[in-house]
């Protein structure tokens, strides 16, 4: 015998695939947006900035107070931050620079410094009252002394004592990081002042103008069949106070009330750690437009986040709901109205009005992120289970084509996941709309991953699951090794099999800023200027982009312990193996396909490894990197050795 493993496919239809199974969870920690995929290139820039004081005797006690000088330095004159007659209610702070005999200039801190690319174009814009300065205004980008770019700001017209936009662009003569960005203002005397706002300098390379192009097209490449944003546990707010409303993220930028993030914390790196809201829901239903994939937001319910607080608004009042969760469920409607409606309704025209006509085509909405039953801060229970109910019953009295999407829980071992599918299966046995599918997380070490690809084989057939957010972790310098992308490939191999039951399933986190990593592993990291793809990217990346139409029913014949699931892609008449070999090894493996006319020509995609230890880094990037090659096979005798340590997809030409 000259192959360890038999592997035979059958020609029986099984599961049904979505073709969208495979998706992306976005949520803003790591600086995932600003600093990350928001391509702004300023620090606050409105001045708004908020910073963490943390009560160390009670480790989840946060407060809160406005720093709007955070990010900025006067470098000539003088600068003083107010509220007085603001550009907007919503945006009430700004810099009110001050002249001297040099004139003035600001400086700010931008992240790690300016990054630019030699030769390409940079659009900066800011706000400006003048009062009786009518010298220039410059923006500048300068390392060591050597100006890299350098625009003067133009007004469309003059508007004597009011705030005024005014926009510029300058190209970068050279490669630099590190930079000082400032603005100037040579001709500003000493008895002379000038405010400003919402300063923003975005590279004109960015996707729509709007997200970091390198980071948007790493995403466009997994092929996603949808985005969940934008949590997670930032969709809770530490508290209430600090939830996500999703109204305030939408609108003008200058517009936009700056939050507090979810993930601010006592370390100095995340201290005036801030969401300014420039990636909004507009901004993510665009994303979703050009990733090609369905938008899946989730919803607050009336609860603040249960890891740190017990804050939740009444759920009932005198005549029904109380006037505070009425809010919450009329939210959810304005979302939707906003997403599907029409230019004469209040939230379509809206849309209309930020440049998008046709709607979002919006069907699946989460509600709530990780709630289970419990109680809240003065320990009367908090009632999830009813907050959900309302939400589906408000939304679906409306609009009755809205899936949603309900929790499980923080996790699949816990009491609170035995409780929360109790629930769910009365109601849908009542209701076959209570839920579309049932949010499912799990944060484990490598060997639970490679010991549940059967996870699902035993669950219930009748209400799907939305593997919401997982990965494999292990402490330690090697988080995004190839260990923990192999065995979410060997977990993968299962929700596939299983795909009657499991419809999505997402990765999480998504991205990390180098240096301002709050949570590992994670999907993608970037610093200033580069990317770095991890094994566990292009795991998802195999996964995305080799999805067949249904499940084919295998036999494995091995002593070895292999991973494997195969499909059938109708349209383009081809068979897709997915094997993960975990051994230090090569495997040979020997692939029956019964009852099929298979070809000569195969093509197989893998990624391998030497080490259990190997992973990228930014200065390796491509050490684990798909590889892709074309293979001549004997169709009634397919041979194939599994590289080490790998996961392969094999894609024969098969009627």
């Amino acid at each position: 015998m000259d192959w360890e493993a038999q592997i035979s496919i059958a020609k029986v239809k099984d599961a049904e695939i979505n073709p969208g199974m495979f998706g992306l969870f976005f949520e803003d920690i790591n600086y995932a947006a600003d600093g990350g995929l928001f391509a702004e290139l300023i620090e606050n820039r409105s001045f708004e900035a908020m910073t963490t004081l943390v009560d160390n005797e009670h480790k989840y006690k946060y407060e809160y107070r406005h720093f709007p000088g955070y990010g900025w330095k006067i470098r000539r004159g003088t600068v003083g931050y107010s509220t007085d007659e603001p550009l907007c209610d919503t945006n009430t702070h700004y810099a009110k620079i001050g002249g001297s005999e040099h004139g003035a200039a600001l400086v700010n801190k931008a992240y790690d410094g300016i990054c630019l690319k030699k030769g390409l174009g940079y659009d900066l814009s800011l706000w400006v009252r003048r009062g009786g300065y009518r010298g220039s205004i410059k923006a500048k980008v300068t390392l060591g002394g050597r100006v890299c770019l350098e625009c003067t700001f133009e007004a469309a017209e003059e508007k004597r004592g009011d705030w005024e936009k005014y926009t510029a662009h300058g190209k970068a003569s050279a490669d630099v990081r590190g930079a000082e960005f400032s603005l100037d203002f040579e001709e500003l005397h000493s008895c002379e002042t000038v405010d400003i706002d919402m300063v923003s300098m975005i590279p004109s390379d960015a996707v729509m103008g709007v997200f970091r192009r390198d980071i948007a097209e790493a995403l466009k490449a997994l092929k996603p069949g949808f985005l969940r944003f934008p949590g997670g546990c930032a969709v809770e707010g530490y508290d209430l106070k600090s939830r996500y409303r999703w109204k305030e993220s939408v609108g003008a930028p200058e517009t936009r009330r700056q939050n507090r993030s979810r993930w601010a914390a006592s370390d100095p790196r995340f201290a005036n750690y801030n969401q300014t809201l420039g990636l909004g829901f507009y901004e993510y239903f665009l994303l979703c437009e050009y990733l090609e994939c369905r938008p899946v937001p989730v919803l607050n319910a009336g609860m603040g986040c249960q890891y740190n607080c017990a804050d939740a608004v009444p759920l009932s009042g005198r005549d029904g709901y109380s006037d505070e969760f009425e809010q919450y469920l009329s939210d959810a409607l304005h979302l939707i109205e906003f997403a599907n409606g029409a230019p004469d309704t209040v939230w379509g025209g809206l849309r209309c009005e930020m440049g998008h006509e046709q709607p979002f085509d919006l069907e699946i909405i989460g509600i709530g992120n990780e709630q289970w039953e419990g109680f809240d801060r003065s320990g009367k229970p908090n009632l999830w289970h009813e907050r959900y109910e309302a939400f589906e019953k408000v939304i679906h009295e409306k609009y009755p084509y809205i899936k949603l999407i309900c929790s499980a829980g923080p996790d699949v071992k816990s009491d609170k996941y035995v409780c929360a599918w109790d629930w769910i299966r009365k109601r849908f046995s009542e209701n076959s709309s209570f839920t579309y599918a049932v949010d499912e997380h799990y944060y484990d070490d490598p060997d639970w991953f490679f010991e549940n690809d059967g996870f699902y084989d035993a669950y219930s057939r009748d209400i799907k699951v939305f593997a919401g957010e997982y990965a494999s972790r292990r402490k330690g310098e090697h988080e995004n090794d190839m260990l923990c992308a192999l065995s979410e490939a060997a977990f993968l191999t299962g929700l596939e099999r299983n795909a009657d039951v499991v419809c999505m399933a997402s990765y999480a986190p998504l991205l990390a800023r180098r240096g301002y990593n709050q949570w590992q592993p994670n999907l993608i990291w970037f610093d200033d200027r580069d990317v770095c793809l991890t094994p566990d990217y292009y795991v998802q990346k195999l996964y995305a982009g080799n999805m067949g139409d249904y499940t084919l029913k295998t036999k494995i014949l091995s002593k070895l312990r292999l991973y494997c699931t195969a499909s059938y892609d109708e349209k383009r008449r081809e068979i897709i193996v997915k094997l993960v070999n975990r051994y230090p090894r090569s495997v040979s493996v020997r692939l029956r396909a019964e009852g099929f006319d298979v070809g000569y020509n195969a093509e197989l995609f893998y990624i391998s490894g030497s080490s259990v230890f190997d992973r990228n880094t930014f200065d390796e990037p491509g050490k684990i990197c798909q590889q892709q090659i074309k293979l001549r096979i004997r169709p009634e005798d397919i041979l194939l050795d599994l590289k080490p340590l790998s996961l392969s997809v094999i894609r024969l030409a098969a009627e």
